[in-house]
């Protein structure tokens, strides 16, 4: 069902749940004690009573869904995610990723607040300026859900928000590397400071180190742009001219751009004696993980694809008048390269479910009303 005729559904279910109601008062209950209906579906007036009156109210749903950070194969899973779960809802979703450009960013924040959208998705929102952006698409009406964003933006009226569990993705990660290379391991450290989930990961690397203080940081390098890939395999290489082997044991990736990077150059300087414990997935990580001799032996992730959809979700229910938490962390879970060996064909980001039980799937938010809109919708 196209965007055009989303009012006109919501409309006339709105319509029939004042002609079910009416009805219902004649009729009493019998036609549901009866179990009238689709098979052992719920009866067809109680399911159109399910869409809430606010969301018909608003006709044509707008949102846009403005990433700071992209270049990468998470932001473009998160992206679809949010594409799809929204059309799936029969609304109109627009995703923009700024590829680390501050000002395009915000002037895709600016540009949102100065159109008829109905929502907007933030995510990677990590400067004052964003905190002041947001305020003023709250200000003119506009529901706003913030991802992996500055923590400032809880002080802005009716924001939600989402990330995911940096603290279990990072631990996940460091207990993982300790528990195979000791707790005298010598490191490179990956990293970038400035982005909310970065500092966050970053705060739990710190306590590791304190909690392990032989563990040794021997070098470290971090950055955040369109090709932090190749930029993070360059200087990886470059510390390898300055490391023989036995210098390093272990790398710990806090970003999949940085893990693919960190491989890349591993793998042609033929050292990947050196292990890699990274955070994030897609297909290609999956890819490289799996391949001979990979040195990437896991990686603590949370679904991209799931990420952007609950966080339509939420949207969804503050269109629809529904109370939504003020903060929502997404589970973590660890995917380690012997597991995924287990498998007798390559696993991918559809078929990690068979390794990682509930990897991809949630039901949080999906209240019944949007699984109405879904079925409405053909989804």
């Amino acid at each position: 069902m196209n965007n055009k005729k989303l009012r006109s559904m919501l409309g006339l279910m709105l319509a029939v749940v004042i002609v079910a109601t009416g009805c219902g008062q004649a009729k009493g209950n019998n036609a549901n004690a009866n179990g009238a209906g689709n098979g052992n579906n719920k009866p067809a007036d109680e399911v159109i009573a399910d869409i809430p009156a606010a969301l018909a109210d608003k006709g044509d749903i707008k949102l846009k869904v403005i990433r700071k950070i992209g270049g990468d194969d998470h932001t473009a899973q998160f992206l679809a995610g949010a594409k799809q779960e929204g059309e799936a809802l029969g609304f109109s979703v627009d995703t923009f990723s700024a590829n680390g450009d501050t000002a395009k960013f915000l002037d895709a924040l600016d540009q949102a607040a100065n159109s008829d959208v109905d929502g907007v998705v933030v995510s990677h929102g990590d400067d004052p300026a964003t905190v002041k952006a947001v305020q003023e698409l709250r200000d003119k009406g506009i529901e706003v859900v913030a991802f992996d964003s500055v923590g400032e933006l809880s002080g802005v009226s009716g924001v939600t928000l989402t990330s995911q569990d940096d603290e279990a993705l990072a631990q996940f990660a460091l207990d993982n590397l300790v528990k195979e290379q000791g707790e005298d391991a010598k490191i490179v450290y990956l990293w970038v400071d400035g982005f909310p989930p970065m500092v966050r990961r970053n705060n739990v690397y710190t306590e590791t180190l304190a909690k392990y203080p032989n563990i040794k940081e021997v070098d470290r390098f971090g950055v955040a742009n369109e090709n932090t890939s190749v930029d993070t395999q360059n200087a990886v290489a470059a510390m390898l001219t300055k490391y023989p082997k036995g210098e390093i044991d272990a790398i710990f990736a806090t970003w999949d751009a940085f893990a693919i990077g960190a491989a890349r150059a591993l793998i042609e300087a033929g050292r990947t004696e050196i292990k890699i414990y990274g955070i994030d997935v897609s297909n290609a990580d999956l890819q490289i993980i799996q391949e001979e001799n990979s040195p990437w032996v896991s990686t603590a992730a949370v679904d991209p694809k799931m990420i952007g959809a609950v966080n339509v979700r939420l949207l969804a229910k503050k269109l629809a008048g529904e109370e939504t938490p003020e903060t929502y962390n997404l589970e973590a879970a660890l995917i380690d390269q012997a597991s995924l060996k287990k498998s007798a064909e390559p696993v991918n980001m559809v078929t990690l479910a068979e390794i990682i039980p509930g990897w991809g799937t949630t039901d949080a938010f999906e209240e019944t009303w949007i699984k109405s809109l879904k079925a409405a919708n053909g989804k």
